[in-house]
Protein backbone atom coordinates (compact mmCIF):
# COMPACT_ATOMS: atom_id res chain seq x y z
CA UNK A 1 0.00 0.00 0.00
CA UNK A 2 1.34 3.42 -0.92
CA UNK A 3 1.08 6.32 1.47
CA UNK A 4 0.50 9.93 0.57
CA UNK A 5 4.17 10.42 -0.27
CA UNK A 6 4.16 7.51 -2.76
CA UNK A 7 6.28 5.28 -0.51
CA UNK A 8 5.20 1.69 0.04
CA UNK A 9 4.21 1.53 3.71
CA UNK A 10 3.87 -2.20 4.10
CA UNK A 11 6.13 -5.19 3.85
CA UNK A 12 5.35 -6.98 0.60
CA UNK A 13 5.65 -10.67 -0.20
CA UNK A 14 8.55 -9.81 -2.51
CA UNK A 15 10.31 -8.00 0.36
CA UNK A 16 9.68 -10.94 2.67
CA UNK A 17 11.09 -13.49 0.25
CA UNK A 18 14.28 -11.45 -0.17
CA UNK A 19 14.58 -11.08 3.62
CA UNK A 20 14.32 -14.84 4.06
CA UNK A 21 16.77 -15.57 1.25
CA UNK A 22 19.34 -13.21 2.79
CA UNK A 23 18.94 -14.78 6.22
CA UNK A 24 19.18 -18.27 4.78
CA UNK A 25 22.28 -17.39 2.78
CA UNK A 26 24.08 -16.10 5.88
CA UNK A 27 23.04 -19.18 7.84
CA UNK A 28 24.55 -21.37 5.12
CA UNK A 29 27.78 -19.37 5.33
CA UNK A 30 27.80 -19.90 9.11
CA UNK A 31 27.09 -23.64 8.60
CA UNK A 32 23.91 -23.51 10.70
CA UNK A 33 20.31 -24.40 9.95
CA UNK A 34 17.69 -21.82 10.81
CA UNK A 35 14.04 -21.01 10.57
CA UNK A 36 13.15 -17.47 9.53
CA UNK A 37 9.82 -15.66 9.71
CA UNK A 38 8.81 -12.33 8.16
CA UNK A 39 5.73 -10.59 9.57
CA UNK A 40 3.82 -7.53 8.41
CA UNK A 41 3.03 -4.48 10.54
CA UNK A 42 -0.01 -6.32 11.96
CA UNK A 43 2.11 -9.25 13.14
CA UNK A 44 0.79 -11.60 10.46
CA UNK A 45 3.23 -14.06 8.92
CA UNK A 46 3.97 -13.13 5.31
CA UNK A 47 6.62 -15.77 4.61
CA UNK A 48 8.43 -18.47 6.52
CA UNK A 49 11.32 -20.80 5.73
CA UNK A 50 12.79 -23.68 7.70
CA UNK A 51 16.09 -25.05 6.49
CA UNK A 52 16.55 -28.82 6.40
CA UNK A 53 17.75 -30.09 9.75
CA UNK A 54 16.48 -27.15 11.78
CA UNK A 55 15.11 -28.16 15.17
CA UNK A 56 11.33 -28.13 15.47
CA UNK A 57 11.24 -25.40 18.14
CA UNK A 58 12.93 -22.90 15.81
CA UNK A 59 9.68 -22.34 13.91
CA UNK A 60 7.85 -21.02 16.95
CA UNK A 61 10.90 -19.15 18.26
CA UNK A 62 11.57 -17.37 14.93
CA UNK A 63 7.93 -16.27 14.72
CA UNK A 64 8.09 -15.08 18.35
CA UNK A 65 11.27 -13.10 17.76
CA UNK A 66 9.70 -11.39 14.74
CA UNK A 67 6.55 -10.58 16.71
CA UNK A 68 8.60 -9.27 19.64
CA UNK A 69 10.70 -7.00 17.41
CA UNK A 70 7.51 -5.68 15.80
CA UNK A 71 5.59 -5.16 19.04
CA UNK A 72 8.43 -3.36 20.82
CA UNK A 73 9.86 -1.72 17.66
CA UNK A 74 13.38 -2.77 18.58
CA UNK A 75 15.60 -5.83 18.31
CA UNK A 76 14.25 -8.71 20.38
CA UNK A 77 17.60 -9.23 22.11
CA UNK A 78 17.60 -5.65 23.39
CA UNK A 79 14.71 -6.49 25.70
CA UNK A 80 16.63 -9.08 27.72
CA UNK A 81 18.47 -6.52 29.84
CA UNK A 82 15.39 -4.51 30.77
CA UNK A 83 13.39 -7.65 31.65
CA UNK A 84 15.70 -8.69 34.50
CA UNK A 85 14.67 -8.56 38.18
CA UNK A 86 15.18 -5.14 39.68
CA UNK A 87 14.97 -3.38 36.31
CA UNK A 88 11.99 -1.32 35.14
CA UNK A 89 10.89 -3.80 32.49
CA UNK A 90 10.91 -6.85 34.76
CA UNK A 91 8.14 -9.19 33.73
CA UNK A 92 7.55 -7.83 30.21
CA UNK A 93 8.05 -11.35 28.90
CA UNK A 94 4.86 -12.38 30.72
CA UNK A 95 2.63 -9.83 28.98
CA UNK A 96 2.24 -11.92 25.85
CA UNK A 97 3.33 -15.55 25.46
CA UNK A 98 4.57 -14.77 21.94
CA UNK A 99 7.36 -12.53 23.25
CA UNK A 100 10.83 -14.02 22.87
CA UNK A 101 13.53 -11.97 24.58
CA UNK A 102 16.47 -13.40 22.69
CA UNK A 103 18.57 -11.99 19.85
CA UNK A 104 17.44 -12.71 16.31
CA UNK A 105 14.36 -10.53 15.85
CA UNK A 106 14.72 -7.20 14.04
CA UNK A 107 12.10 -4.62 13.10
CA UNK A 108 11.91 -3.69 9.43
CA UNK A 109 11.73 0.05 8.83
CA UNK A 110 11.03 1.98 5.68
CA UNK A 111 11.58 5.73 5.88
CA UNK A 112 11.69 5.48 9.67
CA UNK A 113 8.35 3.64 9.92
CA UNK A 114 8.11 0.05 11.18
CA UNK A 115 6.48 -1.98 8.40
CA UNK A 116 7.18 -5.47 9.74
CA UNK A 117 9.86 -7.62 11.32
CA UNK A 118 12.12 -10.58 10.67
CA UNK A 119 12.85 -13.32 13.20
CA UNK A 120 15.51 -16.02 12.93
CA UNK A 121 16.16 -19.03 15.15
CA UNK A 122 18.46 -22.03 14.99
CA UNK A 123 21.91 -20.83 15.98
CA UNK A 124 23.14 -18.86 18.94
CA UNK A 125 21.38 -15.55 19.56
CA UNK A 126 24.32 -13.74 17.99
CA UNK A 127 24.21 -15.97 14.90
CA UNK A 128 20.45 -15.56 14.61
CA UNK A 129 20.76 -11.78 14.75
CA UNK A 130 23.57 -11.84 12.20
CA UNK A 131 21.30 -13.81 9.85
CA UNK A 132 18.39 -11.43 10.43
CA UNK A 133 20.59 -8.42 9.70
CA UNK A 134 21.87 -10.14 6.55
CA UNK A 135 18.27 -10.51 5.48
CA UNK A 136 17.59 -6.80 5.92
CA UNK A 137 20.80 -5.96 4.07
CA UNK A 138 19.79 -8.20 1.17
CA UNK A 139 16.41 -6.50 0.97
CA UNK A 140 18.00 -3.03 1.18
CA UNK A 141 15.62 -2.15 4.01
Amino acid sequence: MEGENGVVEELTIDDALVLLAGARQRASELCINVAACAVDKGGNTIAFVRMDGTQLASHTIAAGKAYTALAWQRRSGDLWEIAQPGVGGFGINTIDPRFVLSAGGVPILRDGVVIGALGVSGGTGEQDEECALAGTAAAHI
